[in-house]
């Protein structure tokens, strides 16, 4: 964090675009969530800038489309190297301004150099085919780049959530604006202008652009913008789609999760109740995977709930930079006042608190509800914290259905017997299913994307679907001789 380290200080109070400039929006304070501190101070950019820097994009695109595929690659492959070379640095960064422990940091930047060396064979993929024809020619079909890419990252994974869509979009040839959410921009947007600068990729192809909503209508709106992958939440994920369907721009949203793990007759209760518990606490629930219901077959209901609740009562809680711990701080004042809002609610409307509860300050301690009615709201709702809502549930179609009741399908893990949970696969609607796993899960080379409310089909992750998502269909035709026409 010091003027001689990698991300320096040249970014305080300032936004990117090819070079660390003010922002036409008020600078703010990066804020630690564990102490309240400031970490430094960010620029924020308004609509007018996200639109000349969506003008400079459009501009170095063209010229970053015409670069051999090797050259591309090599800026790739330097990139992964630099995350690696500079882990401790970022990872202490991640801690401090995301709230996450020292595995989930590491986690992040390991995933960012693997997003990149994965992205990094992208621009030698095959990416057309030979097509038949009924006219004496040939025909073809080729991707071609999409041009610019708005990439919308939340607070959660910030460098993960960035990087996934960064790195193939601009290996495939096109220019990136990326806006941050503001409570994580350093290390999900300052160490990637870093990285990439340092790896040599053209000025002008990744702009740096945090703000608020005026910052994110723009990114969308912009004209010279032709895709958008969206990262966050259901409601603000309703709003980007809206706006670009209206313009006719394809977008790509990753949204929400209620997601369930089931937990089958026979499974082994240990086991089950540590998947559980990772699945449901990992960074404080605030995972889009996060489980956010526990179906327990009733023969081993009461023991699961109560080896559940033993678990949580043994995680430690506090400030990851300073302690060594299981749990760290919930991002913002408005988060934990929503999840002690829905803890409060659920036990009201029934739920028995078992472990946990409201915690007080910028901590929220693993927390587990059983005995939930289909309705109440901790079962119903993402909670997007640490709590882990159980019901019990009697028949495997019983099961299915309380797994499919949500509006949600992003991820569902089931636990137990194989044969039992492979019948029970083929019966729900999701995007994932991890059998003997919990709901938390992701790999650089995998598609990556929810059913229903949780998004709107799209993929990230892997050749076909980073081809998919940010290239476009161009058909070509070639004839020996020009063509006669009746004219």
């Amino acid at each position: 964090m010091s003027e001689n380290s990698f991300l320096g200080t040249q970014w305080h109070g300032k936004i990117f675009t090819g070079a660390w400039t003010n922002g036409a929006g008020e600078s703010y304070d990066v804020i630690e969530p564990a102490t309240g501190q400031s970490l430094g101070r960010l620029g924020a950019a308004n609509a007018d800038d996200v639109n000349a820097a969506a003008t400079r994009a459009a501009a170095a695109q063209k010229e970053w489309a015409k670069t051999p595929p090797a050259e591309r690659a090599a800026v790739l492959r330097r990139a992964g190297a630099l995350w690696a070379e500079h882990t401790e640095e970022i990872s202490d960064w991640i801690i401090r301004e995301s709230g996450g422990i020292s595995a989930k940091a590491g986690l992040e930047v390991s995933s960012a150099e693997q997003i990149c060396y994965e992205s990094s064979a992208l621009p030698s993929h095959p990416k057309g085919q030979v097509l038949t024809s009924n006219e004496p020619r040939w025909s073809f079909s080729r991707r071609v780049p999409a041009g610019v890419v708005s990439v919308i990252a939340p607070f959660n994974f910030p460098l993960i959530l960035s990087i996934r869509s960064v790195a193939p979009a601009l290996a495939l040839g096109n220019a990136v604006l990326l806006k941050p959410d503001p409570r994580t921009a350093v290390c999900g947007g300052v160490s990637l202008a870093r990285i990439f600068a340092e790896a040599g990729l053209p000025e002008g192809l990744l702009q740096v652009l945090p703000g608020g909503r005026e910052a994110g209508e723009a990114v969308v709106s912009a004209p010279e913008v032709s895709v958008i992958s969206f990262t966050g939440s259901t409601a603000a994920g309703r709003k980007v789609g809206e706006t670009a369907g209206r313009l006719l721009k394809r977008c790509h949203l990753e949204l929400g999760g209620n997601n369930a793990l089931v937990v089958l007759p026979g499974a082994e209760v240990g086991p089950a109740t540590s998947a559980g518990a990772f699945g449901s606490w990992m960074h404080q629930g605030q995972i889009c995977m996060t489980t956010g219901r526990h179906l327990v077959h009733e023969s081993i209901y009461d023991e699961y709930v109560e080896q559940l609740a033993e678990r949580a009562r043994n995680l430690p809680v506090g400030n990851p930079a300073t302690e060594e711990v299981a749990l760290g701080p919930i991002i913002d004042d408005n988060q934990r006042t929503r999840i002690r809002d829905i803890i409060d609610k659920a036990q009201a409307d029934g739920a028995r608190l078992v472990a946990g509860g409201t915690g007080e300050g910028a901590f929220v301690p693993p927390t587990v509800l059983a005995d939930l009615s289909p309705s109440n709201p901790a079962w119903t709702q993402e909670i997007f914290g640490p709590v882990a809502p159980v019901s019990r549930f009697s028949t495997l179609e019983e099961a299915a259905e309380l797994v499919n009741s949500s509006v949600y399908g992003l991820s569902v893990g089931i636990l137990g017997d194989v044969g039992t949970a492979i019948e029970l696969a083929d019966l729900v609607d999701t995007g994932k299913i991890h059998i003997n796993e919990q709901t938390v899960s992701d790999e650089a080379n995998v598609p990556f994307g929810g059913t229903k409310d949780s998004g709107n089909g799209s993929r990230f992750g892997g050749a076909e679907a980073n081809i998919e998502a940010f290239t476009e269909t161009q058909w070509v035709t070639m004839r020996s001789q020009i063509a006669p026409y009746p004219f």
